[in-house]
């Protein structure tokens, strides 16, 4: 988990940098405070996506039991064409958005990220 939190908040830097932001501004609470509120809280809709995915639930099962809007998937999507049109490397946010297109499976998608090369992560 400690990785997977890791590397998307240094996505997330990468994607503002990109953007013409500063990469400083994810350290506050609507950067690093929303990503582990959003990753690790019991309340948290995309969390509960996330875990219901990596059961078994189909996509469209998930959503409708939830109830509420779960804003990552709406956004996944946008945010990597964002990151690709800007040349920002967002490999977390890419597979989230391959899964969630029904393109690759929760555990291709483990098995692609944890596969990757290692390497700065700055």
């Amino acid at each position: 988990r400690a990785a997977l939190l890791t590397r998307g908040l240094a996505e997330m830097m990468r994607l503002v940098k990109a953007v013409g932001g500063k990469s400083e501004t994810c350290m506050g609470l609507t950067g690093l405070g929303d990503l582990i509120l959003t990753a690790t809280g019991d309340l948290s809709r995309n969390r509960r996506v996330g875990l219901s995915l990596a059961a078994g639930e189909s996509l469209d099962r998930v959503l409708a039991a939830l109830g509420h809007v779960a804003e990552g998937v709406l956004c996944a999507q946008a945010v990597s064409d964002l990151a690709k049109k800007h040349h920002a490397e967002m490999p977390i946010c890419t597979t989230v958005s391959q899964v969630l297109n029904g393109q690759l499976s929760p555990e291709a998608a483990v098995r692609a990220l944890m596969g990757r090369e290692p390497k700065s992560e700055n």
